[in-house]
């Protein structure tokens, strides 16, 4: 799955819109949609950063990078899509 595809399903898993999400992380609106709608189809290191490191996404954080899960350690991935 594509990285821009993951950070669609962990908005729409955490009901946020774009614009939400953007307001939360601090990314740029049109940076976001880009990577929703595939238009950039690499996150840079700062973005990524954003939402790893923020506390209402870091349950997300090691799924994003690496497609993997560790609900022991509070490592999920989204529901949206399963």
């Amino acid at each position: 799955m594509e990285l821009g595809q993951k950070l669609k399903e962990i908005r729409l898993t955490e009901r946020l819109t774009q614009s939400e999400i953007c307001e939360v992380t601090g990314i740029k609106l049109g940076t976001w949609k880009g990577y929703e709608y595939g238009a950039r189809k690499e996150v840079s290191s700062g973005e990524l950063l954003k939402i790893t490191t923020h506390p209402r996404f870091m349950k997300y954080a090691l799924w994003l990078v690496t497609d993997q899960t560790a609900p022991d350690c509070g490592q999920i991935s989204p529901v949206i899509g399963q």
